[in-house]
């Protein structure tokens, strides 16, 4: 790589971090390390990570024409959450890329009612799901980093259940959600500041099933050999769906840590 491509694929990722206009979710968090001369030309990289998130936005469900304000911190969510599941990974031969992001959440509450007639306590339980598939080609590729142009598509799927304990309406059950695909584009791209220390980011955006769907993030990571690497850095996310008047148009960010095991 000259000194022009070098100093091109640096303004390159400065852009990228410093920029929230780009944005999509394609598996960024996986950032593996150029391979050496000696190394082949294909490699594999899984990543998982955690993303404390807040939420905020509205929404609209079961046919309730008035929507909902949504505001709550991450110590919220995490007071209420059963369970989350987080990773990505990505196959990548030479400038060619594979890659995919998972991420999953199940929360839920409970509160009971004033009078107990038509029930005594009520239970409401959110499932989200977000699975993206995308394909790269890195426009700038050497040893200092590379800058990759993504494609892909992002799955949705989000799901309220309610159930009824007691009164009259015990042991009812109402759900209602929905679940969508959006074609996603965008750039992502990594930048070694020096042998261990680089910076990396991304920046997508899409439609589809939704009105736009987006996601953005700068991280700083450290390089500890050639199988491991950890991130940390800031992601936000959103997305407004809207449909038969089921709403979810919410924004999510937060503080994201991640580590990579590059085969």
């Amino acid at each position: 790589m000259t000194k022009y491509h070098k100093l091109g694929l640096a303004v390159a990722i400065t852009l990228l971090l410093g920029s929230s206009a780009l944005a999509a979710d394609v598996s960024p968090l996986v950032t593996p390390q150029p391979a050496p001369e000696e190394s082949p030309d294909w490699s594999f990289a899984a990543s998982p990570y955690f993303w404390g998130a807040s939420i905020s936005g509205k929404t609209s469900q079961f046919g309730v024409p008035k929507t909902i304000k949504i505001d709550s911190s991450f110590g919220d969510i995490l007071e209420n959450l059963d369970f989350a599941f987080m990773a990505a990974a990505e196959f990548r031969y030479e400038r060619f890329s594979v890659i995919g992001d998972f991420m999953y959440t199940k929360v839920s509450d409970n509160a009971d009612t004033p009078f107990g007639v038509l029930a005594k306590q009520v239970d409401v339980q959110f499932e989200s799901v977000a699975g993206l598939l995308g394909v790269g080609y890195a426009v700038i590729d050497g040893p200092q980093g590379h800058l990759d142009v993504v494609g892909g598509i992002r799955v949705w799927s989000v799901d309220t259940t309610i159930s009824f304990n007691g009164g009259f309406l015990d042991g009812r059950e109402v759900d209602d959600g929905a679940t969508w695909v959006d074609g996603m584009a965008g750039l992502r791209g990594k930048y070694m500041i020096t042998p261990e220390w680089f910076v990396s980011g991304w920046g997508f955006v899409g439609t589809g099933g939704a009105k736009i769907d987006w996601d953005v993030a700068a991280n700083i990571g450290y390089q500890f050999n050639d199988t491991f690497s950890a991130i940390a850095g800031y992601r936000a996310l959103g997305v407004n769906y809207r449909h038969d008047g089921f709403i979810f148009d919410t924004v999510q960010q937060g503080p994201i840590l991640g580590v990579t095991v590059k085969f």
